[in-house]
């Protein structure tokens, strides 16, 4: 029933739905896209798991459900609401959508290529969708630089981490469940630690420009 192709096709799912998290409009929409970006993390680790029979990426899956779909944005979308609407925290990016989908275009790209060569037993079967992991960290870093808004910058790191998480799962399916849950639970105080950086700067500076905020002032 369930095959690698499956795992394949969730892992081009992955990409559409980081695309959309970068393009979303508002912060409240990136963050319930980021949810269901999650959401799809989590069936290529189920799925994973059922083709390679590793009871650890159940545990996995399990793990980035809780933590992924439901914590995080919630956490997000708490912050939103502290912040309120004086910050301006749904500005808009610096490119245009057109421009932001030719760039992921050519990252996810670079991609391929660069594991075309990969040799490895536990990847053989999946390469585009390790191509895929390993974009996320450069579709993270485009969300980083191309939005104004600081508070969406957070959704960045946030894909960069499901990046890794399913480049871990990719190459090592029977890692130990400590080694998830040890990611999971960074993931989780990174994303505390930058939600309350933001409500602050945004408290004290009534904006999440980032273009506003290149400037110390004594």
């Amino acid at each position: 029933m369930f095959s690698y192709p499956l795992v394949n096709v969730l892992g081009a799912c992955l990409i559409i739905t980081s695309m959309m998290v970068v393009l979303a409009r508002t912060g409240r929409a990136a963050a319930f896209l980021y949810s269901f970006q999650s959401l799809m993390l989590v069936g290529v680790l189920a799925s994973l798991g059922f083709v390679t029979g590793s009871t650890e990426l159940f545990t996995w899956s399990a793990t980035a459900f809780v933590t992924k779909v439901v914590l995080v944005p919630a956490i997000l979308l708490f912050t939103l609401k502290k912040i309120g609407k004086d910050a301006q925290a749904d500005l808009p990016p610096k490119l245009n959508p057109m421009k932001s989908v030719a760039l992921v275009a050519v990252e996810v790209f670079v991609c391929f290529v660069a594991v075309s060569s990969i040799d490895l037993p536990t990847a053989l079967e999946v390469k585009p969708t390790l191509a895929v992991s390993l974009a996320h960290f450069f579709i993270g870093l485009t969300c980083i630089v191309i939005q104004r808004s600081i508070f969406r910058q957070i959704f960045g790191y946030c894909l960069m981490e499901n990046g890794s998480h399913v480049t871990l799962a990719l190459l090592a399916p029977q890692a130990p469940e400590l080694v998830e849950i040890g990611v999971a639970t960074d993931a989780i105080f990174a994303v505390v630690i930058l939600a309350v950086l933001v409500w602050r700067m945004a408290h004290y500076a009534h904006t999440l420009d980032a273009d506003d905020l290149c400037e110390l002032k004594g």
